[in-house]
């Protein structure tokens, strides 16, 4: 599937030092302070009700209904979807189209803009699909992750790798840390750990399924396109970790898109 080389010390020396820098970046943003809303202020609702979720999307079950003349405070944007808090403290998710049919202290309507970069900059959920080349055979990804504040976020990858020898199912988790996550493009890098299994095809000799443990770090490019719309670009430096006397290093190119939400 890929070419095999010997792990040197020198290499792996590097891979330490480059994780433990990536470690230490991560603990001083989880431990920094949390992101304030960006548009804090109370509305009126003027519908009949409002319906809270409990989360942003369709899918989340409606939990409250607030009724009309009740004050809400809006806690933070994600996308479409606004975070309140009802007069009885109760916090829950309403969509854009019913908050634009609240009013402001001084009567006036609510009026929000669509999703833009800010919420691109803010958004928790994000899924993805990435195609490219791995140590010299294809590769196709998804992903799905969540960001724990503006800098960093938790993923876990799936991918098929489909190659002359052989075949192969990988799976992974990684830490992303996004040093200017307010730019339209935004650099980021990567380390995680994961699995992967390969299958060899046949032929003359067939050799044995494999499963073997798996380290990366990397570097890449998020670009916001439009709405929640995004496109994704990376590099990984993969080291195998194999059950025979030479451990298999692998270089990894993918792009793809992604929706984030």
């Amino acid at each position: 599937m890929a070419p095999s080389t010997t792990t040197t010390p020198s290499t792996l020396q590097r891979i330490k030092s480059v994780v433990a820098a990536c470690l230490f970046i991560v603990v001083l943003q989880l431990a920094g302070p949390a992101q304030a809303a960006d548009d804090y202020r109370s509305v009126t609702v003027a519908d009949p009700y409002l319906e809270m979720r409990t989360g942003p999307g369709r899918g989340y079950p409606i939990f409250h209904v607030i009724d009309r003349g009740e004050t809400v405070d809006i806690i933070m944007r994600r996308t479409d979807w606004f975070l309140v808090r009802a007069a009885n403290g109760k916090e829950g998710w309403v969509n854009r189209a019913q908050m634009e049919r609240t009013l402001q202290p001084d009567g006036d309507q609510v009026s929000f803009q669509p999703a833009t970069i800010e919420d691109f900059t803010n958004a928790r959920w994000e899924t993805g699909l990435l195609a490219g080349d791995f140590g010299g055979a294809n590769i196709i990804s998804a992903y799905g992750s969540y960001s724990l504040n503006p800098h960093v976020s938790g993923e876990i990858w799936l991918s098929q790798i489909l190659g002359t020898f052989s075949n192969a199912y990988m799976a992974s988790v990684n830490v992303v840390h996004e040093t200017w996550p307010e730019w339209r493009f935004s650099p980021f890098f990567t380390l995680g750990t994961g699995v992967i299994h390969t299958m060899p095809k046949s032929t003359i000799v067939q050799g044995p399924d494999r499963t073997d443990p798996i380290g990366h770090v990397g570097a890449g490019l998020r670009i916001y396109v439009t709405r929640r719309f995004l496109l994704r670009a990376e590099y990984k430096s993969y080291v195998v970790f194999t059950s025979r006397d030479e451990n298999e290093e692998i270089e990894e190119w993918k792009a793809g898109f992604a929706f984030f939400f």
